[in-house]
Order: C-alpha cells, then sequence, then structure tokens
C-alpha cells in the first residue's frame, strides 16, 4: 500500500514583513483536504498557532523548521509508489539569484541567514524515496513589500532538474492575492477546487489546466484588472500524466499512464517504467493485470538480466494466430512520439524514436507483390474526442467505452501495384506503385476485399469505425499517436496549417509511398494520419448515440448511401487528421485523397 505525506506550511504573523491574512487559514484547509479527502497517512502542519507534533513545537520560525526537515529527511523513507507533498503559504523573495521562503522571523534586510532557500528544499523533497514529489508555492503573497521579481525563475530551473513537480501561484513578476470576499488566497481557493468534486483534477496536466483558467477568472472577479497567472513545471512531461486523485481517473487517465509505461519499457528505461506501472496499478486498485504482468516481467529482468518484451495493452488470440496454415513472424519497426518540453508558452517538441516488436504475416499476390498485416491485440478504449480536445467535432460524441477482439489489420494503406494485381487495374491520379491507390470508392474496396478473399482463401473486409480508431490510437488517448500534435516530419498533410502548439510545415500537395516516414504507432501501422482517407464498413452516423460497444460495424438505421472515411489525406489540415476524426461520404464517390487498409478476421469456412 502506498504512503502518502506532507508538509504544510501557512504564515500570517510575519515579525519582520507586513502580515498576511489568510496564508494560515490556506495551510489549515490544505491540511484538512488532504489529511480527510486523500487520506494521507503522516502529516506535518506549521502555522501560527498549530499544535505540538510528538510535544515538539510546530511553531513555522526557521531554526524549527530546519530542525525537521533535517529528521524527517535524515535518510529515504519512502519508496516507488509513495507520494511526498510539500506546501507553503506565505511570503518568498529572490536574493542573489536564488528563491527564498520566508518563515516566520525572515528579515528581508537578512535573507540567507533568516530565510530557507528553495534549493534545499527540492534537495531534501527528491531524497525522500517516494518517485512523486509535489511542491506548491503559494508564494508572493499581496500586500508584502516587493520590488522587481519575485520567485519562481530559479526554482523553476531547480524543479526540472530534481523532478519535482512544482506548481506556482503566479508567474515571477505578479502577485499571489488574497481574496477579501471568500476569506482565502485565490490560488489554494483554485487549488482545492481542482483537486476536489468541482474540477475533478485527476492528473497532474488536468490540475494544471484548470488552475490556468480558474485563478485568473478568480482574481478578475475579486480585483478586477489585476494578473495573477499560475504555472506548473513538470520535467519530463510525462510525469505530467501522473495520477494524483485516483477516485477521479477515467479510464483515458488509466490508458494514457500505461502507454507512457509501455514507451520506458521499450526503451528500456526500466526504473521510470518500474514507477509508471506502479502508478498504474495503483489507480485501479492494485486490479490491473496487465500492470501486474509488466512488473513481473522487469522483476525477471532484473534477477536474470533477460530483456523482457514490451507489448502493446491486449493480446492477439491464439485461435486467430494458429488458424490453418496462417505463418505469422516478428517484425521490429520504429514509433515516433512528439515529445513536448516545457509546458505552456514556452512549449516545444521533440521527435523521439524508440524500437518495438510486433507479429505480423505476409500475403502473397502473386508476380511477387506482397501484402503484410500486422496483429492487433484485444482491448477495450473510449471511442471519440474527450470534450476537452481542441477544435473537435460534435459528431465525435458521446466518447464511449468499446470492447475489440483481436484482428489483422494491414501495415500500409493499399498500394497501387496491390490493387492493379487484384483487380487488374490502377485508378490513381498520383501513380506509384509504392504509393496508395486513390480515386476508389466505397464500393471499389468492398469488391477488392471480396476478391482478395477468394484468391487467399481468408475473410478480408474492410475495418469497422471503431476497429479503425483503436488501431489509430493504439493505446494513445491524445489527439494524434504522436502526441498532442502533429508535423509533416511524420506524415503527409497539408502543413500550410497547425494544431495546438505546432508548427507549420510543407504542403506536398500529392500522396507518398507508403511508409516513407519511418514511423510506425504503438502497433506498427503506418501512416494512420494523413497521406490518404480510408474507408470503413460503417453507415454514417451523425453522432454515437446508441453506437455498438462491441468493435462491430455500424450498418443500421441510417441512410445507407453514405459511408464512413477516416484519417485524414495530404489535403486536409490536422484537425482533420486526429485519430478521432470523422469523414464520410457517398459509397459510390470518388477522389484523389479516398483509398483504405484492408481487415483480416480469420480464414473462410469450408
Amino acid at each position: 500500500m502506498a504512503s502518502n505525506q506532507a508538509i504544510v506550511i501557512g504564515i500570517n504573523e510575519y515579525r519582520f514583513i507586513q502580515r498576511l491574512k489568510f496564508a494560515k487559514s490556506d495551510a489549515e484547509r490544505i491540511h484538512s483536504f488532504l489529511s480527510q479527502e486523500i487520506k494521507f497517512d503522516r502529516m506535518f502542519l506549521f502555522t501560527d498557532d498549530s499544535p505540538p507534533i510528538g510535544g515538539k513545537s510546530t511553531e513555522p520560525f526557521r531554526s524549527n523548521l530546519l530542525r525537521v526537515l533535517r529528521q524527517i529527511f535524515e535518510k529515504p523513507f519512502m519508496k516507488d509508489g509513495d507520494n511526498f507533498w510539500f506546501f507553503f503559504s506565505g511570503h518568498g523573495i529572490p536574493h542573489n539569484g536564488q528563491d527564498y521562503l520566508m518563515p516566520v522571523d525572515g528579515d528581508p534586510e537578512d535573507i540567507e541567514n533568516t530565510c530557507i532557500s528553495t534549493n534545499l528544499i527540492t534537495n531534501y523533497l527528491r531524497s525522500c524515496g517516494a518517485d512523486n514529489v509535489v511542491m506548491i508555492l503559494d508564494a508572493c503573497r499581496s500586500g508584502g513589500r516587493k520590488s522587481g521579481e519575485g520567485i519562481g525563475r530559479q526554482t523553476g530551473l531547480e524543479a526540472r532538474q530534481t523532478g519535482v513537480i512544482s506548481l506556482f501561484s503566479c508567474s515571477p513578476n505578479q502577485y499571489s492575492y488574497e481574496l477579501e470576499e471568500i476569506g482565502q488566497g485565490a490560488f489554494t481557493y483554485a487549488l482545492l477546487e481542482g483537486l476536489g468534486i468541482r474540477g475533478r483534477c485527476a492528473t497532474v496536466e488536468k490540475l494544471n489546466q484548470y488552475l490556468e483558467y480558474r485563478v485568473p477568472e478568480l482574481v478578475s472577479q475579486h480585483i478586477g484588472t489585476a494578473k495573477q497567472n499560475p504555472y506548473t513545471i513538470v520535467e519530463p512531461f510525462n510525469r505530467s500524466h501522473l495520477i494524483l486523485m485516483s477516485q477521479y481517473a477515467s479510464q483515458a487517465d488509466i490508458a494514457t499512464l500505461k502507454n507512457d509505461a509501455y514507451r520506458a519499457q521499450v526503451k528500456q528505461s526500466w526504473d521510470l517504467a518500474k514507477q509508471l506501472w506502479i502508478r498504474v496499478l495503483a489507480a485501479a486498485s492494485g486490479q490491473d493485470m496487465e500492470a501486474i504482468e509488466a512488473l513481473e516481467a522487469i522483476a525477471v529482468y532484473r534477477a536474470s538480466g533477460k530483456t523482457p518484451i514490451a507489448k502493446p495493452s491486449g493480446q492477439v488470440g491464439d485461435e486467430l494466430l494458429k488458424q490453418k496454415t496462417l505463418k505469422t513472424e516478428s517484425f521490429e519497426f520504429e514509433i515516433a512520439i512528439l515529445s513536448p518540453k516545457g509546458m505552456g508558452k514556452g512549449k516545444t517538441y521533440e521527435i523521439e524514436r524508440c524500437l518495438a516488436s510486433v507479429k505480423c504475416f505476409r500475403e502473397n499476390l502473386g508476380n511477387g507483390v506482397i501484402l503484410e498485416m500486422v496483429a492487433i491485440p484485444d482491448g477495450q478504449f473510449l471511442m471519440g474526442s474527450p470534450e476537452n480536445e481542441l477544435k473537435r467535432q460534435r459528431y465525435e460524441s458521446p466518447q464511449h467505452s468499446v470492447i475489440i477482439q483481436p484482428f489483422f489489420m494491414g501495415k500500409h494503406q493499399i498500394t497501387q501495384e496491390q490493387y492493379e494485381q487484384v483487380m487488374g487495374k490502377n485508378p490513381s491520379g498520383f501513380k506509384g506503385a509504392k504509393k496508395p491507390v486513390e480515386r476508389v470508392s466505397w464500393n471499389d474496396a468492398v469488391e477488392f476485399c471480396d476478391k482478395l478473399s477468394k484468391i487467399s482463401g481468408g475473410n478480408y473486409r474492410l475495418p469497422s469505425e471503431a476497429e479503425w480508431e483503436y488501431a489509430c490510437r493504439a493505446g494513445t488517448t491524445t489527439p494524434f499517436h504522436f502526441g498532442e500534435t502533429i508535423t509533416t516530419d511524420l506524415a503527409n498533410y497539408d502543413g500550410n496549417y497547425v494544431y495546438g502548439d505546432g508548427y507549420k510545415g510543407i504542403c506536398r500537395e500529392k500522396t507518398t509511398e507508403i511508409g516513407s516516414f519511418g514511423a510506425a504507432n504503438n502497433f506498427g501501422l503506418y501512416d494512420m494520419h494523413g497521406n490518404v482517407l480510408e474507408w470503413c464498413q460503417d453507415v454514417w452516423h451523425n453522432n454515437y448515440e446508441d453506437a455498438p460497444m462491441n468493435g462491430s460495424a455500424w450498418i443500421n438505421d441510417c441512410d445507407n448511401k453514405y459511408r464512413v472515411l477516416r484519417g485524414g489525406s495530404w489535403n486536409r489540415i490536422p484537425v482533420y487528421c486526429r485519430s478521432a476524426n470523422r469523414d464520410w461520404y457517398a459509397r459510390d464517390g470518388t477522389y484523389n485523397d479516398f483509398g483504405f487498409r484492408v481487415v483480416f478476421s480469420g480464414f473462410a469456412r469450408t
């Protein structure tokens, strides 16, 4: 069972600087929330009149706080999966390139000898042994003597170096306001909302998003034109996916954490992978078999030195793998991830690559033309886009859980040489044997599947819309399987436009050869975003109300004329290339960005 501990400090009655009104009560509210709502098992509260702990004073003067810090952090006392929080509400001040927190006896004219540096505190926090350490600073309180820049800049650098998740109540050049009407500081009031029933912020990322809009809103309502913009430092960025409030965690939150764990395992970052799988297990109340198996595999590796095989969520059904003469082999591929660096306006992205492997089989179409089919594991996912996804469309709702059975899907979009080998013709405008076939209707794609099934003796078909999105996401919950945005370095779309914090790229104005970007998703599928739109089996519906929850195609109760297209294309802007984006067209219609890929669901019965 995870251990949760915290130090909470709140000071009103400063001796040598202007007193505050609500710092003490803010600390008391935080202490109450952590002990009663999250059930922290060990708490240290230091306020102007907090009760003694073990018969020792908790008055927040410098020597007392330093004594407690030395005693608590004398040696590591926590482990992976544990949580340690540090909350400070009071005055903070920068001095000679260092940030300092002011105890009750802090003297602004003798900072080094009477205050406590945040560098000392972050070093103590990191030494506790917990892999999830959170520091929350509600300093730079309004009413204090402040000239020039406040604290935050140097502490932010230290947080990036030490991995301490750090939340700041305002930017270094701002005040952290106390609000008379509500009797609290604006930041701590919003913080408790975000962690509580109103905000229901399960993860660091969601809490940061809540604070970014809620704190300025409160200040605007109660102060007027004043500015207060909180921010969060999280390094590496995937730590922002850590679940703070498991009772509010959605399946999507847990799936994102699983994906981070899987990626760490693929990259053989065993310590990080272990930490993340422990977090998954905690969020799932110890009932997640995938996390249990992954932790067991890592333990075996550490005992034997034998590298465990990292697998995406789910397993390919044995019955499907063993049917008749279906011979599978493993193939290695490269996954590309757009890894964000920093948060807010300073966020940038870097392409990180790692290797993975999956099962596949090869269908010989004749004349040296090969169709490669990748094993897609069974699993469960949330189909559609969440309400907070940027530029989402109304027909991507409601988001709903779907269970998927194992199947095989084309590693690539059907190429012109494959189409011509089966159909005896090539309707494409952008000619090239290894380019995806285009100018094909839904009827053409179905006919191709029927002919291929007869040639091979297998059941080939178009994917259902649910299968397509499940395969595209491959365990991710972000708008693209690459991450929060997309780049023309990894996909073929209209790069004159951007999505989110992305960058402009190029518009190639034509299709590209399959797999030419050298990067697949976690399931080993290429070009799921862009190049050509891909036909699905389903009849078009305006939303997901009453949609199947078993992964089957939705072909009833609507006009049979229009069918679903997915994935975006070379001439679509990035918002229309998202994993959740849906498109439709008449089943007999063709265009120079309409293509498809196929699914294999077993051999025909004889």
